[in-house]
């Protein structure tokens, strides 16, 4: 059977207490208030309740009912205090710390009744003014033990959260990326499949044209998921550089917005960095993307400015378009998942009109250089 460090521990423990508790309960032997000099018998009994200190942590209910038991014994025939107290109270510190509030009590509270008993079979001069320095015995190591138990409890719920949370994170992370890629394709697919229906009887080689390019987007769009879920699996920065999709590359991003019939003009500025961090590069390309689905979503109009500034620690995101006079839907979708998405990040996000008619989203992405 395998020791484990906490056993080993135990056993070196009891072994401690034991060999000096030896020595102590020989000089406590000599008190004057002791009714009997400590013979044999009452060497046995602390050896034991010494002992039994050794499992501790395996059987904490059993060790405290014999070191209980030898203790109470131990006084009711009369030898001094001594040693075997300190042990005592270890194993009801023990006892409070690793069993059940629901069976601990009890056990302390039998263990507190076999003790008082001694005062008055034993003259120690106490009386029943004893009963409060006794009940200290118990109170003290037990009040202990049970706060270390509420804190041990506290940790555990505590890791236990953090894990959910974590959890919880990876999922919305991942639904976040699957419905950034989703809906991004099918609203190009939905503006394709419009045209297609709308020339469908007049103008055939058109309608063929739009079939193709939503032929052409779904297959982006699934290759896209896969990608991207690829560079999910893979821990932080450690995904390959160009294994996903990312800021510094959006032509294919522009070309299936022409297709879509938003004609996106793009404007990139200053030097970029050899290598952005994986998470910055996905970021800064759902920002992108998600900008510029909602102006095929909510927004009457055509076309839309991508403007992309690479400064030192920092790439700045700006994706403008005019405000259509006869917008579709709710307008702002997504907004709330790309601000998190930045400030998550330790970047900045703004979302909203500039006049006199123009949307505008805004986001500074740092990139780890000096500032």
């Amino acid at each position: 059977m395998r020791i484990t460090g906490a056993q080993f521990g135990d056993a070196a423990l009891a072994a401690a207490i034991t060999a000096a508790g030896l020595a102590g309960t020989h000089v406590a032997g000599g008190a004057e208030r002791a009714d009997a000099a400590v013979d044999a018998r009452g060497y046995a009994l602390f050896v034991t309740a010494a002992l039994v200190l050794a499992v501790r942590r395996r059987r904490p209910a059993e060790m405290f009912a014999v070191a209980a038991g030898c203790t109470a014994a131990y006084v009711l025939l009369g030898y001094a205090y001594g040693p075997i107290l300190a042990v005592f109270m270890i194993a009801v510190y023990t006892l409070a710390r690793h069993v059940p509030p629901a069976t601990a009590g009890p056990y302390a509270l039998a263990a507190l009744l076999a003790l008082l008993p001694h005062l008055l079979v034993r003259d120690r001069g106490l009386g029943l003014s004893g009963a409060l320095p006794v009940s200290a015995w118990v109170v003290v190591p037990f009040a202990l033990g049970y706060a270390m138990r509420l804190r041990r409890d506290a940790e555990v719920r505590a890791r236990a959260e953090a894990i959910r949370r974590s959890a919880d994170e990876e999922r919305f992370r991942v639904a976040q990326e699957v419905h950034d890629i989703v809906g991004h394709g099918l609203a190009a697919i939905k503006m394709q499949a419009d045209v297609a229906l709308h020339v469908l009887g007049k103008k055939p080689a058109q309608a063929e044209v739009a079939l193709e390019a939503i032929s052409r987007t779904s297959s982006e769009a699934l290759e896209e998921l896969r990608a991207t879920l690829s560079v999910i699996r893979r821990t932080g920065d450690g995904a390959a550089p160009g294994s996903g999709p990312s800021v510094t590359r959006l032509d294919d991003l522009r070309q299936r917005m022409a297709e879509a019939g938003v004609q996106v003009r793009l404007d990139v500025s200053g030097r970029a960095a050899p290598r952005l961090p994986a998470a910055i590069e996905l970021t800064g390309y759902r920002i992108v993307q998600e900008s510029l689905t909602n102006v095929l979503r909510h927004s009457g109009a055509r076309r839309a400015t991508v403007r992309i500034r690479h400064e030192p620690g920092s790439i700045r995101i700006a994706v403008s378009n005019p405000v259509g006079e006869a917008p579709r839907g709710g307008g702002g979708s997504g907004i709330a998942g790309m601000r998190d998405r930045v400030l998550d990040l330790g970047g900045e996000f703004t979302a909203g009109l500039v006049p006199p008619d123009t949307f505008e989203v805004r986001a500074r992405l740092p990139t780890g250089g000096s500032p």
